[in-house]
């Protein structure tokens, strides 16, 4: 089977009987009910393909209802991988394999699917009643729905039940076990080996009966490829690996590299940890994760609100600990107040925001990249922060540790912007060292002579951090101003002023102690830059790579330091002829880039809760350029 899907090769043939084969990319979609297995599935099959040695991608597709009725399209749940023999920046644009586990998942799915893909259906699940269930006004294997795609039809659940029968489990068990009939069969069809997955089973049930049954179904859904002639048709796949840079990899998600940035960048400071956080999809695995590393000298506590959490993570500062508080969009709105008394208070705190899609509750577990005006701007008085953000899933290491940086050297909360394409998405990463890393160990004030509270470092503006209990420091701090001389409350006109235009100042001066803004593809100048922030990093490289091979003169750029902005961006912005910003929300970096520097930027905005496509990218690129 030859299913291309290269991203430098829009409309890329696919779906042509082959001998076994070889090819540069693959996308492939697993879909099911919410209880079908579906991400365990695509999981597994990701650690396959890391094994393997491919570049790889992944976007796992939650619904949002807890517990949707059973063959709803509301439970539908979705896990889609792009792997390959180059490296891989994206999840995909459309699949080139579609498996769906029931109609709704069909449903649901297959207007995604690139034309001329295949289909893999577990027709088991197609009775009438689900067909109807899932929307269907007649059953779509039979009516043309699928006409424009390869179909292959088998009996997925028949096949577990077969299997599951020697190891005396209840129906509902056996079926259980077709997520791993699937995964042999998609192992066989891609050349993956299947030991791992194996060893995974072992240890999460032991010889258990239902440990034996799904590694048989494992086992059967792998020899089904191999027994049942479907070679005339689709044969394995051979990927060839990719030539990584040398070191030791491992499969990672954004909230794992988020959580260990954290704690290194802790290490890299001398500091103990706080994390205090209230559970919120999509960023409460960052609490389960730092929950199991206190042998880092890593303290999590699950608070009863958001506003105790915020607070609590003050409160560590204050001890002299390094603060953290992690949540999604509506949490942020509710630590508000408490972020503004760590501006007011000039304390460390590193504050998490894994934003996701609409206002309110909106749809929790979709991506959307909404929230940089509230990371921004979202707060009473003048009340400024610094703000970055992570472009992938690695990516989100270093920019932990660099948020972790600004905020003990500046005594000031940052905000981390990431969103819930990073958080769940992974891919391979080369485990750094820490000695790779300049520590930036924090140094407590501890001489009596001359302190107060807010007594500055002449250079960064920071206020000294002084421990409480330490001899001669007693002090007070909090949200009502002081005078910039003593500490005391103040409500002096004169100091106000003085606090204010300090505090900005000092966030303001942070933009000489980061990089410059780079190009990432392309010229520094030219007719069109393509700016981007987060998650859209990787369609935006694509595209612009694709156009500039098409000979188009586009570039690249994108933005990690939000607030304060790179010292050299609006000139950066003002050598380009046209300057269009790719982002997931309405126009906030648009609106942004407009404000601070008068630049004529047009927008390529998105708000479906899905994240952007190259295709898109690339539209708008020629609509640019009158193409």
């Amino acid at each position: 089977m030859n299913l291309q899907s290269d991203e430098s090769r829009k409309g890329a043939p696919v779906g042509e009987p082959v001998s076994k084969s070889e090819l540069d990319s693959v996308v492939v979609r697993f879909a099911g009910d919410s209880g079908d297995g579906v991400q365990m599935l695509g999981s597994q099959f990701s650690q396959e393909t890391a094994l393997a040695g491919n570049s790889l991608a992944t976007f796992p597709d939650f619904p949002a209802e807890i517990r949707a009725p059973t063959g709803t399209t509301y439970g539908v749940s979705a896990f889609q991988i792009h792997f390959g023999s180059r490296v891989i920046k994206t999840a995909g644009d459309q699949p080139d394999v579609l498996v769906a586990l029931n109609p709704a998942a069909l449903m649901v799915n297959y207007k995604m699917l690139r034309k001329g893909g295949l289909v893999v259906l577990d027709s088991g699940a197609f009775k009438d009643k689900d067909v109807k269930r899932a929307g269907f006004s007649a059953d779509p294997r039979a009516d043309g729905t699928l006409k424009e795609f390869r179909v292959m039809e088998i009996d997925v659940s028949a096949q577990a039940l077969e299997v599951a029968k020697p190891f005396g489990l209840s129906q509902k068990d056996a079926l259980r076990t077709k997520n791993l009939w699937v995964l042999g069969l998609i192992s066989w069809m891609y050349d993956r080996e299947t030991t791992s997955t194996m060893n995974y089973i072992t240890r999460k049930f032991g010889d258990s009966p239902i440990g034996e049954a799904n590694i048989a179904a494992l086992k059967a859904g792998h020899a089904y490829g191999e027994t049942h002639e479907l070679s005339g048709d689709i044969a394995p796949v051979q990927m060839p690996s990719v030539k990584f840079e040398p070191g030791t990899y491992r499969l990672i998600s954004g909230a794992e590299a988020l959580s260990w940035g954290l704690a290194a960048g802790a290490q890299l400071a001398g500091l103990e940890m706080v994390l205090a956080s209230y559970p919120i999809t999509p960023s409460s695995p960052i609490l389960h994760i730092l929950a199991r590393m206190k042998q880092f000298g890593i303290t999590t506590f699950q608070a009863e609100d958001e506003i105790a959490a915020c607070c609590a993570a003050i409160g560590a500062s204050y001890g002299g600990k390094l603060g953290v508080t992690a949540s999604s969009g509506p949490g942020i709105a509710l630590k508000t107040e408490a972020i503004g008394l760590a501006i007011s208070t000039e304390l460390p705190l590193v504050i998490v925001d894994t934003q996701r899609a609409g206002p309110s509750t909106g749809l929790p577990t979709k991506t959307e990249q909404s929230d940089l005006n509230i990371a921004v701007f979202g707060r009473n008085g003048d009340a400024p922060i610094p703000v970055v953000s992570a472009r992938s899933a690695g990516d989100c290491f270093d920019v932990a540790i660099e948020a972790v940086r600004l905020a003990t050297k500046y005594m000031t909360p940052v905000m981390i912007l990431s969103d819930g394409y990073i958080a769940n998405a992974a891919e391979p990463w080369r485990i750094p060292s820490l000695s790779d890393y300049t520590p930036f160990k924090v140094k407590f004030r501890e001489d009596p002579e001359g302190f107060h509270p807010f007594v500055r470092d002449p250079k960064t503006l920071a206020r000294a951090w002084a421990v409480p209990g330490t001899p001669g420091l007693t002090h007070r701090i909090g949200g009502i101003e002081k005078d910039y001389n003593s500490g005391n409350i103040s409500y002096d006109p004169a100091n106000h002023q003085k606090m204010t235009d300090t505090r900005f100042a000092k966030i303001d001066n942070i933009a000489d102690d980061i990089p410059e803004q780079g190009v990432e593809l392309g010229e520094t100048k030219g007719k069109l830059a393509v700016v981007g922030w987060g998650s859209t990093y990787g369609p935006i490289n694509r595209a612009v790579s694709n156009m500039r091979d098409a000979g188009h003169d586009v570039s690249h750029i994108h933005i990690r330091h939000i607030w304060p902005l790179p010292r050299n961006l609006g000139q950066l912005l003002k050598n380009f002829d046209k300057v269009l910003v790719a982002e997931m929300n309405t126009g906030q970096m648009l609106t942004f880039l407009k404000g601070q520097y008068l630049v004529d930027a047009h927008g390529l905005l998105k708000v479906s809760g899905q994240p952007l496509k190259i295709d898109e990218v690339e539209d708008a690129i020629r609509t640019q350029f009158g193409i």
